[in-house]
């Protein structure tokens, strides 16, 4: 069958969005059974889902270029929040300190950010691509339950030890087992999701890679 891989930017335009927006949200926070979670986790396990299917149909390759395309992305989009915020407001405009309080971003805040976002993806990314070989591609259910379960914990853990570890927030390890346990039931229930469109998309394609001989290095290739 011919290979094709004509709907793969309406999968990266999906994985980008779910990411930006879910930066945007964050923001506001919310208490779920006393816990308090971000408004972000509502639409950022669409990322992982989005970023299994990219691994799974279209190989390791192909979704480390989109783990890198949304990075960049998220950074054009900071610069670009940051020169707005920074441009004079017009006198008769009263939403500056609005602007600044929903969509600043504090350097710690954002290196945070940033940085879980590149573990917790690409630890996704490899544990899927390695399972999917190590079980020769059946069972997809555990392949991508368990690459979400170690990618949102490593996302989780990263993000809040370095946005708030030494500024006297005494609880670190229940939100971070709270969102961890958010994150992945939220990715989990959308197991039967997953599996529709990675068997619709295999079916379109006529793809379904294995990385045999893959070099798993983040850098590689770029």
């Amino acid at each position: 069958m011919e290979k094709s891989g004509r709907l793969l930017p309406v999968i990266v335009g999906l994985f980008v969005t779910s990411l930006l927006t879910a930066n945007i949200i964050a923001v506001k926070l919310f208490v779920v059974a006393g816990i308090v979670l971000p408004a972000g986790v509502v639409i950022f396990p669409l990322s992982y889902l989005f970023g299994d299917v990219l691994t799974e149909v279209y190989g390791y390759a192909q979704a480390r270029r989109v783990i890198w395309l949304g990075f960049i992305c998220n950074l054009l989009m900071v610069v670009a929040v940051w020169i707005a915020q920074a441009l004079p407001p017009a006198p008769f405009w009263t939403g500056q300190q609005a602007y600044e309080q929903i969509l600043g971003f504090t350097p710690r805040l954002l290196a945070a950010s940033f940085l879980a976002y590149l573990v917790g993806e690409f630890a996704n990314s490899i544990v899927l691509a390695k399972l999917k070989v190590a079980t020769r591609g059946r069972w997809l259910w555990s392949r991508t339950i368990s690459s979400t379960v170690i990618g949102q914990g490593l996302d989780s853990a990263v993000f809040i030890t370095v946005a708030f570890a030494g500024t006297g927030v005494p609880t670190l390890v229940p939100v971070i087992l709270a969102q961890w346990l958010f994150k992945s039931a939220y990715e989990i229930l959308a197991t039967p999701l997953t599996y529709l469109i990675v068997t619709g998309l295999k079916r379109y394609e006529g793809l379904d890679p294995f990385d045999y001989q893959t070099n798993f290095s983040p850098i590689a290739g770029i």
